[in-house]
């Protein structure tokens, strides 16, 4: 109304008889001071929308409260972010895919020794592993095999390959291995070929690792693995087109060192993965 009257000099009589309020009451509305609340609410719309540009519209309100939260010193709600967020019409864009699990003959089996057990307050004491499949230009494809560290959620090794084998997860463990050679955690995986080979058996029982394996069709027996892969691709892998390999490989570690460092938990009382692990081996 205020605009009307100051770009084409209606009376602000007839504009509030038109719109149905008391003059007195536009009046009181025009001369009242914006409130210290009203303030901050502006400065938070600016934040969240600098954030949700940061990650390319990844973040969710929950995500979003933890960064702001962590990253300006707030001790913003939840809920007072998931209605400025509604005011903006921002969402989260990411999306979820169901895994295609493909049946193979094991060499060898082992016992489900994790059984759902997913809480661990040490590094290098409980570890979940598997491989995902990703696509780039037309009809290729790509592997990640990652191994998970469960006190902390971390990814503590990966490796990207073209093809889905033995090679890829053998190196995926030798990399973690090699950089933590003193962990001798439970290794939990699905009942997948490389596995259940032989060699890779061997290749735990050699440092002292327990093999343990999710029950045949029971993708929860390996949930927080499953859970990782759901958070990737839902944050980085479907929101792009990747055309080339080197792309999407790219994309891959530029995503997991976002995860491991500065990716905020809500189950790690808000801080990321590796700041975890620090406060775990300091209060230890």
């Amino acid at each position: 109304m205020r605009d009307l009257h100051s770009k084409h000099s209606y009376p602000i009589s007839q504009l509030c008889e038109t719109m149905g309020i008391q003059r007195s009451s536009y009046y009181k509305w025009l001369n009242r001071k914006e409130s210290d609340n009203e303030k901050f609410n502006k400065e938070l719309l600016s934040l969240i929308k600098d954030a949700y540009e940061e990650r390319n519209g990844i973040l969710g309100y929950r995500q979003m409260t933890i960064k702001l939260n962590r990253q300006h010193n707030l001790t913003v709600n939840h809920k007072r972010i998931y209605r400025l967020m509604g005011i903006l019409q921002l969402k989260s864009v990411c999306r979820r895919k169901k895994k295609n699990f493909i049946p193979s003959t094991p060499e060898i089996t082992a016992e489900n020794v994790l059984n759902r057990n997913f809480e661990s307050d040490g590094f290098g004491t409980k570890w979940l592993t598997d491989v995902t499949e990703m696509k780039y230009g037309l009809q290729s494809k790509a592997y990640l095999s990652a191994i998970l560290d469960l006190s902390d959620k971390s990814i503590v090794s990966f490796v990207v390959g073209h093809s889905n084998n033995n090679e890829l997860v053998f190196r995926t463990f030798d990399i973690a291995h090699e950089t933590y050679p003193d962990a001798k955690p439970i290794f939990h995986s699905d009942r997948g070929f490389q596995y259940t080979n032989k060699i890779f058996n061997k290749k735990l029982a050699d440092v002292g690792m327990t093999q343990s394996m999710s029950r045949v069709s029971r993708c929860i027996d390996n949930g927080p693995m499953e859970s990782f892969w759901g958070i990737m691709k839902s944050e980085m892998y479907y929101l792009h087109k990747f055309q080339t390999y080197e792309e999407l490989v790219a994309a891959i570690m530029e995503y997991i060192h976002y995860y491991n460092n500065n990716r905020y938990q809500k189950r790690l009382n808000c801080m990321t993965p590796l700041e975890y692990r620090e406060y775990l081996q300091r209060s230890a």
